[in-house]
């Protein structure tokens, strides 16, 4: 999911962190009014576990992430950035399941339109990017993709549904038999194929299930592992990704939202080239885990805003 510049102003934020705790603008214990001595030595301790888990996941991804940008990390690498991400806790980022963010709210709260999302980016620079993303309760990131990119998630606390998946053949497109472009004679198949926004692509569900924190992080690459995914908030959610390299619309990987809800039989029965003309062929036994993915506008419904990241310092020296 592409990650904006921080919308909110580092002051700003610095006042909402003394005055309420706001995902994102993360408050580590102690904060708030003065401390005996042994609570200030307790503080400096927590805080000291606290950067140095931060710190050496920093770390580790600057390594992994080292060689030119789109390289996917190998199997020991993924490796090494998966036991960091598991090993973490919510503690390790100033975050606490006692925040006010994280407690149960009535059901009328949970009706009072469309939950925005939070994000807070810890690191950034262009072979990687750390971001922490906030989901309220039936929040919900819409399908989108990763170009070119390994991610790593991590749920840290809450509970959501995450459905995912690849291509089937990453570079085959179909027209679309719904628009106006389209049409059952062959004559509109070269202006149906010059749009991709009138165009269908086969697709793989990968991952179709509910995750609680704590659980193990999830990776995906490029063409594998679910590069397109949805999440939705079961609970509310704290997630740390990993993305390497960034999202950029400089060097084409910006963020492109789609819709599933077309399933693969109902398209096979509407359109000819689907029954193996083009390569389809062969892909039936996989009938129930296939559905068309058509490329849409980010949803207009969908709300987020950026926040400053107050959790335990990096130092990229």
């Amino acid at each position: 999911m592409k990650v904006d510049k921080a919308e909110e102003e580092v002051s700003a934020a610095k006042r909402r962190r003394v005055a309420e705790p706001v995902p994102g603008v993360l408050i580590r214990s102690g904060e708030r009014g003065g401390l005996a001595r042994r609570g200030r030595r307790r503080r400096v301790q927590a805080d000291n576990r606290e950067g140095a888990a931060v710190q050496q996941l920093f770390q580790a991804c600057r390594h992994v992430f080292r060689g030119p940008k789109g390289t996917v990390p190998g199997p020991d690498h993924v490796h090494l950035l998966r036991a960091l991400l598991d090993r973490m806790r919510p503690e390790d980022v100033g975050l606490s399941p006692d925040l006010k963010f994280f407690r149960p709210t009535s059901d009328a709260a949970h009706h009072q339109g469309t939950p925005t999302i939070t994000h807070t980016t810890m690191y950034n620079c262009p072979n990687f990017s750390m971001v922490i993303l906030f989901l309220p309760r039936n929040a919900v990131i819409p399908l989108h993709n990763h170009p070119g990119m390994t991610v790593f998630n991590k749920l840290l606390l809450g509970k959501m549904h995450i459905k995912s998946y690849d291509w089937v053949h990453p570079d085959q497109h179909l027209p679309d038999p719904w628009s106006s472009s389209s049409s059952s004679s062959s004559c509109s198949c070269s202006s149906s194929s010059s749009d991709d926004t009138n165009q269908l692509r086969l697709a793989r569900l990968v991952v179709d299930d509910v995750f609680t924190a704590p659980c193990d992080t999830s990776v995906l690459y490029p063409t594998t592992g679910g590069n397109m995914h949805r999440f939705t908030a079961i609970e509310p959610c704290a997630i740390i990704d990993i993305l390497g390299p960034p999202y950029s619309i400089e060097e084409d990987r910006d963020c492109t939202y789609y819709t599933d809800h077309i399933p693969y039989t109902h398209h096979r029965h509407h359109h000819p080239t689907a029954d193996g003309v083009g390569g389809l062929a062969g892909v039936e036994q996989d009938e129930g885990r296939l559905a068309w993915l058509k490329e849409i506008d980010m949803p207009a419904e969908l709300k987020m805003r950026s926040v400053h990241y107050g959790g335990p310092p990096i130092s990229d020296k």
